[in-house]
Protein backbone atom coordinates (compact mmCIF):
# COMPACT_ATOMS: atom_id res chain seq x y z
CA UNK A 1 0.00 0.00 0.00
CA UNK A 2 1.56 3.50 -0.84
CA UNK A 3 1.67 6.43 1.67
CA UNK A 4 -0.40 8.91 1.96
CA UNK A 5 1.86 11.29 0.50
CA UNK A 6 2.71 9.51 -2.21
CA UNK A 7 -0.71 7.84 -3.52
CA UNK A 8 -1.72 10.77 -5.78
CA UNK A 9 -0.69 11.88 -9.45
CA UNK A 10 0.01 15.55 -8.80
CA UNK A 11 2.84 14.93 -6.38
CA UNK A 12 5.83 15.77 -9.19
CA UNK A 13 4.30 16.03 -12.29
CA UNK A 14 1.30 18.49 -12.15
CA UNK A 15 1.58 22.06 -12.54
CA UNK A 16 0.84 24.29 -9.94
CA UNK A 17 -2.22 25.72 -12.24
CA UNK A 18 -3.82 22.34 -12.17
CA UNK A 19 -3.26 21.33 -8.31
CA UNK A 20 -5.03 24.74 -7.98
CA UNK A 21 -7.93 23.86 -9.94
CA UNK A 22 -7.76 20.13 -8.87
CA UNK A 23 -11.44 20.41 -6.86
CA UNK A 24 -12.94 22.92 -8.64
CA UNK A 25 -15.29 21.00 -10.43
CA UNK A 26 -16.10 18.95 -7.74
CA UNK A 27 -16.66 22.06 -5.35
CA UNK A 28 -20.45 21.89 -4.46
CA UNK A 29 -20.36 17.84 -4.05
CA UNK A 30 -17.06 18.44 -1.33
CA UNK A 31 -18.97 21.00 0.31
CA UNK A 32 -22.58 18.71 0.17
CA UNK A 33 -21.53 14.94 1.41
CA UNK A 34 -17.51 15.19 2.83
CA UNK A 35 -18.21 14.02 5.92
CA UNK A 36 -17.81 16.17 9.11
CA UNK A 37 -15.17 15.95 11.93
CA UNK A 38 -16.81 14.67 14.75
CA UNK A 39 -16.98 17.06 18.12
CA UNK A 40 -14.97 14.72 20.20
CA UNK A 41 -11.72 14.96 17.41
CA UNK A 42 -12.37 18.50 17.30
CA UNK A 43 -12.14 19.02 20.93
CA UNK A 44 -9.63 16.44 21.68
CA UNK A 45 -7.04 18.72 19.08
CA UNK A 46 -7.95 21.78 21.52
CA UNK A 47 -6.79 20.20 24.17
CA UNK A 48 -4.01 18.53 22.67
CA UNK A 49 -2.46 21.85 21.03
CA UNK A 50 -3.21 23.49 24.62
CA UNK A 51 -5.02 26.04 22.96
CA UNK A 52 -5.79 29.54 24.46
CA UNK A 53 -9.20 30.80 23.89
CA UNK A 54 -7.58 34.08 22.10
CA UNK A 55 -5.48 31.88 20.09
CA UNK A 56 -5.01 32.55 16.18
CA UNK A 57 -4.88 29.96 14.08
CA UNK A 58 -3.61 29.57 10.30
CA UNK A 59 -5.24 26.86 8.21
CA UNK A 60 -3.79 25.24 4.98
CA UNK A 61 -6.27 24.28 2.51
CA UNK A 62 -9.31 25.08 4.21
CA UNK A 63 -11.46 23.47 1.04
CA UNK A 64 -15.47 24.84 1.96
CA UNK A 65 -14.68 25.37 5.41
CA UNK A 66 -15.37 21.65 6.90
CA UNK A 67 -13.06 21.90 9.60
CA UNK A 68 -13.05 25.78 9.83
CA UNK A 69 -16.51 26.36 10.96
CA UNK A 70 -15.83 23.68 13.91
CA UNK A 71 -12.77 25.85 15.22
CA UNK A 72 -14.81 29.33 14.74
CA UNK A 73 -17.62 28.27 16.71
CA UNK A 74 -14.92 28.08 19.39
CA UNK A 75 -13.81 31.78 19.41
CA UNK A 76 -10.43 31.03 17.58
CA UNK A 77 -9.09 33.60 15.13
CA UNK A 78 -8.34 32.28 11.67
CA UNK A 79 -6.47 33.04 8.57
CA UNK A 80 -7.73 30.31 6.14
CA UNK A 81 -5.77 29.57 3.07
CA UNK A 82 -7.56 28.19 -0.12
CA UNK A 83 -6.33 27.49 -3.76
CA UNK A 84 -9.43 26.83 -5.29
CA UNK A 85 -11.54 30.21 -5.82
CA UNK A 86 -14.80 27.72 -6.08
CA UNK A 87 -14.30 26.81 -2.53
CA UNK A 88 -13.38 29.42 -1.64
CA UNK A 89 -16.73 31.02 -2.14
CA UNK A 90 -18.57 28.05 -0.51
CA UNK A 91 -16.18 28.90 2.52
CA UNK A 92 -17.04 32.06 2.79
CA UNK A 93 -20.08 31.58 2.66
CA UNK A 94 -20.07 29.07 5.32
CA UNK A 95 -17.94 31.68 7.34
CA UNK A 96 -20.23 34.70 6.79
CA UNK A 97 -21.17 34.22 10.67
CA UNK A 98 -17.72 34.31 11.83
CA UNK A 99 -15.90 37.77 11.58
CA UNK A 100 -12.14 36.53 13.15
CA UNK A 101 -11.94 34.28 9.94
CA UNK A 102 -10.35 35.86 7.25
CA UNK A 103 -10.05 33.04 3.44
CA UNK A 104 -7.33 33.97 0.85
CA UNK A 105 -7.32 32.48 -2.17
CA UNK A 106 -3.75 31.19 -2.60
CA UNK A 107 -1.29 28.16 -1.73
CA UNK A 108 0.32 27.91 1.25
CA UNK A 109 3.62 27.79 -0.98
CA UNK A 110 2.90 30.76 -2.23
CA UNK A 111 1.59 32.38 0.98
CA UNK A 112 3.93 35.49 2.55
CA UNK A 113 5.25 33.77 5.53
CA UNK A 114 4.76 35.98 8.87
CA UNK A 115 6.96 34.43 10.99
CA UNK A 116 6.17 33.20 14.62
CA UNK A 117 2.36 34.64 14.16
CA UNK A 118 -0.15 31.31 14.75
CA UNK A 119 -0.27 29.34 18.20
CA UNK A 120 -1.59 26.67 15.28
CA UNK A 121 -1.62 25.58 11.80
CA UNK A 122 -4.13 23.34 10.79
CA UNK A 123 -4.43 21.11 7.91
CA UNK A 124 -7.85 18.74 7.57
CA UNK A 125 -6.87 16.42 5.06
CA UNK A 126 -4.50 18.49 2.91
CA UNK A 127 -1.02 18.31 4.42
CA UNK A 128 -0.19 15.91 0.69
CA UNK A 129 -1.14 18.98 -1.05
CA UNK A 130 1.94 21.09 -0.04
CA UNK A 131 5.23 20.27 -1.30
CA UNK A 132 7.50 18.23 0.94
CA UNK A 133 10.13 20.91 0.44
CA UNK A 134 7.75 23.18 2.08
CA UNK A 135 5.73 20.78 4.81
CA UNK A 136 7.30 21.33 7.82
CA UNK A 137 10.12 24.25 7.70
CA UNK A 138 7.43 27.04 6.27
CA UNK A 139 4.72 25.57 9.00
CA UNK A 140 7.79 25.82 12.33
CA UNK A 141 8.57 28.99 10.50
CA UNK A 142 4.89 30.67 11.02
CA UNK A 143 4.33 29.09 14.73
CA UNK A 144 5.09 30.53 17.46
CA UNK A 145 7.72 29.08 20.37
CA UNK A 146 5.87 25.27 21.16
CA UNK A 147 2.97 26.12 18.78
CA UNK A 148 1.03 23.13 17.55
CA UNK A 149 0.92 21.86 13.75
CA UNK A 150 -2.26 19.84 14.05
CA UNK A 151 -4.00 17.77 11.07
CA UNK A 152 -6.92 16.39 10.73
CA UNK A 153 -7.72 13.07 8.82
CA UNK A 154 -11.30 12.44 7.62
CA UNK A 155 -10.47 8.77 5.48
CA UNK A 156 -13.15 7.64 2.84
CA UNK A 157 -16.10 6.19 4.12
CA UNK A 158 -16.65 2.88 2.76
CA UNK A 159 -19.53 0.44 2.68
CA UNK A 160 -19.33 -3.06 4.39
CA UNK A 161 -17.06 -5.61 3.24
CA UNK A 162 -19.23 -7.58 1.94
CA UNK A 163 -21.07 -4.86 -0.08
CA UNK A 164 -17.03 -3.94 -1.43
CA UNK A 165 -17.03 -7.60 -2.65
CA UNK A 166 -19.99 -7.06 -4.72
CA UNK A 167 -18.01 -3.78 -5.91
CA UNK A 168 -15.22 -5.65 -6.80
CA UNK A 169 -15.73 -6.87 -10.74
CA UNK A 170 -17.35 -3.26 -11.44
CA UNK A 171 -13.45 -1.87 -9.94
CA UNK A 172 -11.26 -4.62 -11.53
CA UNK A 173 -13.19 -3.77 -14.98
CA UNK A 174 -12.77 0.01 -14.89
CA UNK A 175 -10.51 1.06 -12.24
CA UNK A 176 -8.63 -1.86 -11.09
CA UNK A 177 -6.36 0.92 -9.09
CA UNK A 178 -8.91 1.74 -6.84
CA UNK A 179 -10.27 -1.53 -6.21
CA UNK A 180 -9.62 -1.71 -2.38
CA UNK A 181 -10.83 -2.01 0.78
CA UNK A 182 -8.85 0.04 3.66
CA UNK A 183 -8.40 -1.07 7.25
CA UNK A 184 -7.57 0.88 10.49
CA UNK A 185 -3.81 -0.44 9.83
CA UNK A 186 -3.84 1.34 6.53
CA UNK A 187 -5.08 4.78 7.58
CA UNK A 188 -3.17 4.44 10.27
CA UNK A 189 0.43 3.67 8.53
CA UNK A 190 -0.79 6.59 6.40
CA UNK A 191 -1.15 8.92 9.27
CA UNK A 192 2.64 7.91 10.69
CA UNK A 193 3.97 8.72 7.77
CA UNK A 194 3.77 12.70 8.27
CA UNK A 195 4.52 11.49 11.69
CA UNK A 196 8.05 10.40 10.79
CA UNK A 197 8.59 12.66 8.22
CA UNK A 198 7.82 15.75 10.60
CA UNK A 199 10.22 13.96 13.33
CA UNK A 200 12.88 14.02 11.04
CA UNK A 201 13.12 17.38 9.62
CA UNK A 202 13.64 17.90 13.40
CA UNK A 203 11.28 20.58 13.94
CA UNK A 204 8.69 19.08 15.14
CA UNK A 205 8.06 16.36 18.53
CA UNK A 206 6.71 12.94 18.21
CA UNK A 207 2.88 13.46 17.64
CA UNK A 208 0.04 11.95 19.63
CA UNK A 209 -2.34 10.51 17.02
CA UNK A 210 -6.13 9.35 17.83
CA UNK A 211 -8.65 7.67 15.33
CA UNK A 212 -12.50 7.83 16.02
CA UNK A 213 -14.58 5.34 14.07
CA UNK A 214 -17.74 6.94 12.60
CA UNK A 215 -20.67 5.85 10.57
CA UNK A 216 -23.05 8.03 8.20
CA UNK A 217 -25.83 6.67 6.09
CA UNK A 218 -25.83 8.31 2.51
CA UNK A 219 -28.55 8.42 0.20
CA UNK A 220 -27.29 6.66 -3.52
CA UNK A 221 -26.74 10.29 -5.50
CA UNK A 222 -25.01 11.66 -2.92
CA UNK A 223 -22.81 8.22 -2.39
CA UNK A 224 -21.54 8.66 -5.88
CA UNK A 225 -21.31 12.43 -5.45
CA UNK A 226 -18.92 11.39 -2.69
CA UNK A 227 -16.46 9.68 -4.72
CA UNK A 228 -15.91 12.47 -7.51
CA UNK A 229 -14.66 14.40 -4.78
CA UNK A 230 -11.77 11.75 -4.22
CA UNK A 231 -8.87 12.51 -6.07
CA UNK A 232 -8.29 9.55 -7.54
CA UNK A 233 -11.59 9.23 -9.00
CA UNK A 234 -11.48 12.70 -9.93
CA UNK A 235 -7.87 11.70 -12.07
CA UNK A 236 -9.88 8.74 -14.15
CA UNK A 237 -10.85 9.85 -17.65
CA UNK A 238 -14.15 11.34 -18.02
CA UNK A 239 -14.96 8.16 -20.36
CA UNK A 240 -13.69 5.34 -17.56
CA UNK A 241 -15.64 7.45 -14.69
CA UNK A 242 -18.94 7.64 -15.98
CA UNK A 243 -18.49 3.83 -16.61
CA UNK A 244 -17.41 3.03 -13.43
CA UNK A 245 -20.28 5.67 -11.72
CA UNK A 246 -22.83 3.56 -14.27
CA UNK A 247 -21.11 0.29 -12.76
CA UNK A 248 -21.44 1.10 -9.21
CA UNK A 249 -24.71 2.40 -8.85
CA UNK A 250 -26.48 -0.68 -10.85
CA UNK A 251 -24.67 -3.35 -8.20
CA UNK A 252 -25.54 -0.54 -5.02
CA UNK A 253 -28.94 -0.62 -6.11
CA UNK A 254 -29.36 -4.56 -6.41
CA UNK A 255 -27.10 -4.55 -2.77
CA UNK A 256 -28.35 -1.61 -0.99
CA UNK A 257 -31.43 -0.02 -2.46
CA UNK A 258 -31.66 3.76 -2.35
CA UNK A 259 -29.36 4.46 0.90
CA UNK A 260 -25.96 3.04 2.12
CA UNK A 261 -24.45 2.77 5.18
CA UNK A 262 -20.97 3.46 5.43
CA UNK A 263 -18.04 3.25 8.09
CA UNK A 264 -15.10 5.45 7.67
CA UNK A 265 -12.55 6.62 10.67
CA UNK A 266 -11.86 10.40 12.14
CA UNK A 267 -8.36 11.08 13.12
CA UNK A 268 -6.23 13.82 14.98
CA UNK A 269 -3.21 13.64 15.08
CA UNK A 270 -0.59 17.05 17.16
CA UNK A 271 2.86 17.66 17.02
CA UNK A 272 4.47 20.64 19.07
CA UNK A 273 7.24 23.03 17.75
CA UNK A 274 10.57 22.01 18.82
Amino acid sequence: MKKLEDAHPWSAEYPVERRKDWYSGAAEAYNRTRPRYPREIIDRAVELAQLPPAATLLEIGCGPGIATVEFAQLGFSMLCLEPSKEACQFAGQNCAAYPQVEIQNCMFEEWTLEPERFNAILAASSLHWVSAETRYSKTAAALQNNGSLILLWNFPPQPSYEVYQALEEVYQLHAPSLAKYEDRKTHESNISAFGEAAISSSLFSEPTVELRPCEIVYELDDYLALLSTLSPYIALEPQNQAALFAGLRSVLQQECGETIQTKYFSAVQVMKKI
